[in-house]
């Protein structure tokens, strides 16, 4: 109570206006170093135990160090000529620092090898070692290269950078002003979706101005932990930038949608907006907590990039929490009723206040649509049958799971057909494809170099093409290890484990690494953590609705329905991609994600439903107690999840098909728990299960007006 009135008190209301857009713009002033805490490297984000990871600390010891390859195609059809092959030359004087033009590179070693000639004389393959230590200036590099080759190849000659490094500049080069683009995507889309929501040509400047000032302190935020230690990458970055709008939007609509049901039974704004506080504010706050709660699950996957999305989201949700029930109550008391026009709310005699201890007709609450009673009234005349209908459409999109194939590879992350892709095909074409990204072996001083470096020449043809390189070092030996696929695909991934079983039989202390085994690791991790980490998502978000609602029956089914919605539109999400997007395959990582975002924003959703169902439960019933809900809620929570699937659809601008997947998942998702769970599946199985949906709570043995026995 003291805290409300401190939010909308005559004088305090614009104290705490002002010390939150202080506190707020303080933090957002950190958001342009954003960028430049991510990172991109794939050996970022694995696991500190895996093997890979390992190899990666050793090949540092090593007097190359560690080495992202650039590697130069050039092919001609017909076969190389006499200029061309002169270019070629060179191209390796000015990358390796002499001659006129010399391109500066930051080379892992003193001379560069020769370039290497197909044997059908079409194409020369030049690999230019850089050191991995700097990713910024790998990225510049293959720049400077692409740049020369575009500038003084002969006419006619195909040319490509491609190998780890063109790889890492390509995935750059996609998060490259991503941030703005995005942005301004989602940030238009909110302000579309307020004006068409409230219909007011001056209204959605106050939420809106909240979800701006949100999203600035969230960036900020998440500047300051990727300083102090916490893995970035563009692909977090956002994911933080559509779920901040998208809550905060949310919250704001939720709020609006009391405040404006109780202008209508209190004439003044700031009485009006403490009503609406004591009944929204512990719904909005359990709502958020349990999205914070489920999304902190994620940090103890071992994955670091899919880790660091829940601190990441955590601290966007609270930030979205905290301003939505300080400077977002604060202005809209400022603003007044009028900022409504034309639409303002205005006082009705003898409306029922949506707490009264006593009886109530449905028809009572002022904020109540029309729509959503005739859909409770359709609840009310046959509940089972429509949760049955409800589960039973669910369950058919949940079977799209069987055909889910998460072997997503690096060389397909990025849509479209960047340089580093159609290189690595040029490559393919000429020479064996491994020869873009070895494998690196590392056998430990004393072990027996000899014997791996055998068993290597001697693997099976699909493994391993031959030995590229060998390097003494302090570590041991490191062998080259050009593998028998295109070092980016399925085969390749696939490969690692036979060629590690070889290595470790011939030196059992060696170690196998390289950008195929780190890919390999990465989706082991990955597929570990998308069995560990759900059910700690549903039992967090278990306790907390038990907590919220002091029932254990209500909690089940709930989330039983929200589990049941999330394979619904990961199933639907798994077709959509098949047979609309005509994607390769799902990234190994969305399985846990979209589980991850569904269940938190849907139980989110849920429980804004229940609270509201409880509380008109003490006056009604329980049956007609959540179609009272239902009435007063469904509009403003068919709104929050529209803008919510809209947020997370921009997420398709960015070409990067785990985004692209990610925000199709969850925005259909979204709209299938806000039209089809929130709004008849849960509505009409509470209504069938009627007062014992609240055991073992008191509600569970009161019976409210007209309630069947």
């Amino acid at each position: 109570m003291f805290a409300q009135r401190i939010v909308t008190g005559r004088r305090s209301k614009f104290l705490v206006t002002f010390l939150c857009i202080l506190i707020a713009g303080g933090l957002a002033s950190q958001s342009g170093k954003l960028e430049e805490v991510q990172k991109s490297d794939t050996a970022d984000f694995l696991p500190g135990e895996a093997e890979s990871v390992a190899a990666l600390e050793a090949a540092r010891q090593f007097p190359s160090g560690d080495v992202s390859p650039a590697v130069v195609v050039v092919a001609r059809e017909g076969g190389l000529t006499a200029t061309d092959r002169e270019a070629v030359a060179r191209l390796r004087e000015q990358a390796g620092g002499g001659g006129e033009g010399a391109l500066d590179l930051p080379l892992a070693v003193d001379r560069l090898p020769p370039a290497t000639f197909s044997d059908d004389g079409a194409a020369a393959l030049l690999a230019i070692p850089l050191r991995a230590t700097d990713g910024d200036a790998v990225a510049e590099a293959v720049t400077r290269l692409r740049d020369e080759l575009a500038v003084s190849s002969p006419a006619g000659l195909a040319t490509a950078v491609t190998g780890p490094a063109g790889f890492t500049t390509d995935l750059k080069e996609v998060f490259a002003g991503a941030d703005t683009r995005l942005l301004a995507i989602t940030g238009l889309l909110v302000l579309v979706l307020l004006i068409v929501i409230y219909r007011s040509p001056i209204f959605w400047l106050v939420p809106f101005f909240t979800v701006l000032l949100t999203e600035g302190a969230s960036r900020g935020m998440a500047a300051l932990l990727g300083e102090a230690g916490l893995t970035i990458n563009g692909q977090n970055a956002g994911i933080l930038s559509v779920l901040v709008f998208g809550a905060a939007t949310d919250y704001a609509l939720l709020l609006v949608a009391r405040y404006r049901e109780e202008l209508r039974r209190e004439e003044d704004a700031g009485a009006a907006m403490r009503a609406a506080l004591r009944g929204a504010a512990p719904a909005i706050l359990a709502s958020g907590g349990t999205v914070i709660a489920g999304l902190l699950t994620l940090v103890l996957a071992d994955v670091d990039s899919t880790a660091s999305i829940g601190p990441l989201g955590a601290v966007g949700v609270a930030l979205a929490l905290v301003l939505s029930l300080t400077v977002l109550p604060a202005t809209l008391v400022i603003a007044g009723r009028r900022a409504f026009w034309p639409y303002v709310p205005q006082v009705v005699a003898g409306a029922a206040r949506a707490d009264a201890d006593v009886p109530a007709n449905d028809a009572d609450d002022p904020g109540a649509h029309r729509a959503w009673h005739a859909l409770g009234r359709r609840i009310a005349a046959r509940p089972r049958r429509l949760w049955l209908g409800a589960t039973a459409v669910l369950a058919v999109l949940a079977l799209g799971l069987t055909g889910m194939d998460t072997s997503l590879t690096q060389e397909q992350q990025l849509r479209g057909n960047p340089e580093a892709v159609a290189g690595q095909a040029l490559l393919g074409d000429h020479f064996p494809a491994g020869s873009s990204a070895p494998a690196s072996v590392i056998v430990p001083a004393g072990g027996d170099a000899a014997a791996v470096r055998a068993a290597i020449e001697d693997a099976p043809d699909d493994v391993a093409a031959g030995v590229q390189r060998v390097e003494e070092g302090e570590p041991g030996t490191q062998i080259s290890v050009v593998l028998a696929s295109d070092p980016f695909s399925e085969e390749a991934v696939a490969a690692i484990p036979r060629l590690r079983g070889l290595v470790h039989e011939a030196a059992p202390g060696a170690l196998v690494g390289g950008q195929t085994a780190q890919s390999f690791d990465l989706r082991e991790a990955a597929e570990r953590d998308n069995l560990v980490i759900p059910p700690l998502t549903l039992l967090v978000v278990f306790v907390v609705l038990v907590a919220l609602l002091r029932a254990v029956v209500a909690p089940l089914l709930l989330l039983a329905a929200t589990a049941l919605s999330a394979a619904a539109a990961l199933g639907a999400g798994v077709l959509i991609f098949e047979h609309v997007l005509d994607l390769p395959a799902v990234d190994p990582a969305l399985p846990l994600l979209a589980f991850v975002f569904l269940v938190a924003l849907g139980i989110d959703y849920t429980i804004f439903l229940m609270a509201r169902a409880r509380e008109e439960t003490r006056r009604r019933g329980t049956r007609r107690g959540v179609l009272a809900a239902l009435a007063v809620t469904g509009g403003v929570i068919t709104s929050a999840g529209v803008v919510l699937a809209g947020t997370f659809s921009a997420l398709a601008v960015l070409p990067l098909v785990v985004l692209t997947e990610l925000g199709t998942v969850v925005a259909f998702g979204v709209l299938l728990d806000t039209l089809l769970v929130r709004s008849v599946l849960v509505p009409a199985l509470v209504h069938d299960v009627g007062p014992r949906v609240w055991w073992p709570s008191r509600l569970a043995r009161e019976r409210g007006e007209g309630e069947r026995r």
